[in-house]
């Protein structure tokens, strides 16, 4: 069993945000297995299901991006499972819009969802697809770029990355790490402007 985590923060206003890409990739996959996360446990959506052959929880925190640690930690406790069972969807500010990073394990890279796990579990050696939100222009604020919703532009291009993350999940599961580290771990060009 496994329990895949996408980050983000609860409420509408947050629901087409650069931060919320984790939350939009779980929905992604709950849609393709025919479930919503509705069932409410352990500070967290979650839903049951199998994904790639494997039975799996899907979950969206929904203790706010910098405290998702305290839903993970429960979570893992809940179903007996290591962090080595644990796959998380997550935002990259240090990626360009679009392109994937599957990662074995690492530090919070400044990202306060996953420093929360890190501190929550003690661990850092779980599995992360780090999903692309970099702009292509200057910021001067990036607490407001990432809260903000993506432009027009930039939907179809949110949209593919999200299908691809869903992608590198499944092969994580059926391939192994190292099969998704070689086919989605590459640039991806530049969006059109």
């Amino acid at each position: 069993m496994r329990l895949i985590v996408g980050l983000g923060n609860p409420g509408y206003e947050y629901h087409l945000t650069p931060h919320n890409l984790g939350f939009m990739a779980i929905d992604r996959l709950g849609e393709a297995c025919g479930k919503s996360l509705t069932r409410r446990e352990a500070q967290a959506l979650t839903a049951s299901t199998e994904l790639a052959g494997e039975h799996v929880v899907l979950a969206k925190p929904q203790t706010y991006m910098n405290l998702s640690g305290l839903a993970v930690a429960r979570l893992l406790q809940n179903y007996e499972l290591a962090p080595r069972d644990l796959l998380v969807l997550v935002d990259e500010i240090n990626l360009p819009l679009g392109m994937l990073r599957v990662k074995p394990r690492g530090s919070a890279g400044g990202h306060n969802g996953l420093k929360s796990i890190i501190g929550a579990i003690e661990a850092d050696d779980f599995i992360r697809v780090r999903m692309g939100v970099q702009p292509d222009r200057p910021v001067e604020d990036y607490v407001s770029y990432l809260l903000r919703p993506f432009r027009p532009a930039e939907t179809k291009l949110v949209a593919d990355m999200v299908d691809q993350a869903g992608d590198a999940i499944r092969v994580i599961i059926s391939e192994g790490l190292q099969k998704a580290m070689n086919r989605f771990n590459r640039r991806v060009p530049p969006p059109e402007s």
